[in-house]
């Protein structure tokens, strides 16, 4: 049983990875055996999330700097990503931005950028990515969608409008490359205390109505994300698909 969640050998490249969510799951493959590929904007944050990772897992890490938003260099990033270990077999999508504007303040560059890192970039570094899973013979796709992929919230048309299209990404990417045993399926996070939530975090009563709003009375952990991460990303869920997991407490269970 130990086996069907081992992923030693397996290389896995995480995008936003020097903090938040990505970091985490970047942390999860290594402890589960994975060499891990880090990608950030700021060196010194992906080399501060490397140590952190290796030291707590003893596994191999790296990481590339990349500005994500210029889409030409995404298969630059990915050739360089592979120079390290190999070519990935396990590529995370978590790189996102949340700018919260009302929507009589979003401008069309707000709006671009928005779409853009959230939306457009994991179908194209993904696609950059299938060459070398294929020849490898396997790959495991794991996008991070949110509560906002199936509910809206205050200030974030830009931002909603991304996460469901990641929710339909993700599935029409398991429809193109699942028979070449290339597995796509996403993770909805709920509440997470992250940069990208911190102006939710420092409203105490909102943390706690949002605590609230769960079925389990309270908002997630950073551990909590473990499980599900390695649980995709292994031999476990290779008859997965297409398929959108609500990692909320039952947020939208309610």
């Amino acid at each position: 049983m130990q086996q069907l969640f081992n992923l030693s050998g397996s290389i896995a490249l995480c995008t936003g990875a020097s903090s938040g969510i990505g970091r985490r799951m970047a942390y999860a493959l290594s402890s589960a055996g994975a060499d891990v590929v880090l990608v950030g904007r700021r060196q010194d944050l992906l080399s501060e999330a490397e140590m952190e990772i290796a030291g707590a897992t003893g596994g191999r890490t790296a990481s590339v700097v990349a500005d994500l938003l210029n889409r030409d260099g995404l298969a630059d990033l990915v050739a360089n990503a592979t120079v390290h270990f190999g070519a990935p077999t396990i590529l995370v999508n978590a790189a996102g931005i949340n700018l919260r504007e009302p929507p009589e303040e979003i401008t069309l560059e707000s709006w671009d950028r928005t779409l853009n890192l959230n939306l457009a970039t994991p179908f194209f570094l993904a696609r950059a990515c299938v060459p070398g899973m294929r020849a490898s013979g396997h790959g495991k796709i794991i996008n991070v969608a949110s509560l906002q992929s199936s509910r809206a919230f205050p200030n974030s048309i830009a931002y909603g409008a991304a996460k469901g299209g990641v929710a339909q990404l993700t599935r029409a990417m398991a429809e193109a490359w699942s028979a070449d045993r290339i597995l796509s399926n996403a993770v909805a996070p709920g509440f997470f205390e992250t940069g990208l939530t911190a102006a939710v975090f420092e409203n105490p009563s909102l943390v706690a109505h949002n605590a609230r709003m769960t079925a389990v009375g309270r908002n997630g952990v950073m551990e909590d994300l473990d499980g599900i991460t390695v649980f995709l990303a292994s031999r476990a869920s290779d008859y997965i698909t297409g398929q959108v997991i609500h990692l909320d407490g039952g947020y939208t269970a309610k």
